[in-house]
């Protein structure tokens, strides 16, 4: 995968958080392998690896909508996309910027006072481990919306002069391009 080069300071924050997520779930694996090792070879299961898991990987799908989002890699609608003159294009970028942050607010707006509560008073999950899932999770979800804003705000600015592109079906199979085009492949290769 080739990533798109980072064009301001929200994809750095963005990028920053990616490259801890790109590691979390090696970690999953490792406490998963841990928990049937000791469940299953010592009869000693732990208490605290699902839950953990759980918790790491919430805070991975989080992350991953923002890497997405600064890769360009959301959904679009190509086949309409492509057709529409620059202008329209440009009506369709704000548009959907502009969803981006009225859902951000609408979100921020309801689940504020409950994330707030939740973080304040430590709120745990109510299992043995007992982490405070609830406590972490909730504001992550607030704050995670508030940098996908911004995400989208600045890949908006940055884009507005690109030159369009267009896209091809055939751009999202990984085939060599020699077979699609009917080429031999040159000698070497």
């Amino acid at each position: 995968m080739v990533e798109h080069e980072r064009t301001g300071p929200v994809d750095l924050i963005t990028w920053s958080f990616s490259r801890i997520a790109m590691w979390a779930p090696a970690f999953i694996v490792a406490i998963i392998f841990y928990e049937v090792v000791l469940r299953y070879i010592f009869a000693a299961p732990t208490l605290w690896v699902n839950e953990m898991s759980l918790w790491v990987a919430g805070g991975i799908y989080l992350t991953a909508g923002l890497y997405s989002m600064q890769q360009r890699s959301h959904i679009r609608i190509f086949i309409i996309y492509d057709l529409a003159p620059r202008w329209l294009r440009r009506v369709f970028d704000i548009f959907s910027v502009f969803c981006v942050c009225v859902f951000t607010f609408a979100v921020i707006w309801g689940g504020y006072g409950e994330a707030k509560a939740k973080f304040l008073r430590w709120e745990k999950f109510g299992t043995a481990f007992d982490p405070p899932i609830p406590a972490t999770i909730k504001p992550l979800v607030l704050i995670t919306l508030v940098f996908l804003a911004l995400q989208a705000i600045s890949n908006l600015i940055y884009d507005w002069n690109k030159e369009p592109e267009s896209h091809n079906p055939a751009d999202e199979l990984d085939i060599p391009d020699e077979i699609l085009t009917g080429d031999p492949p040159k000698p070497g290769e």
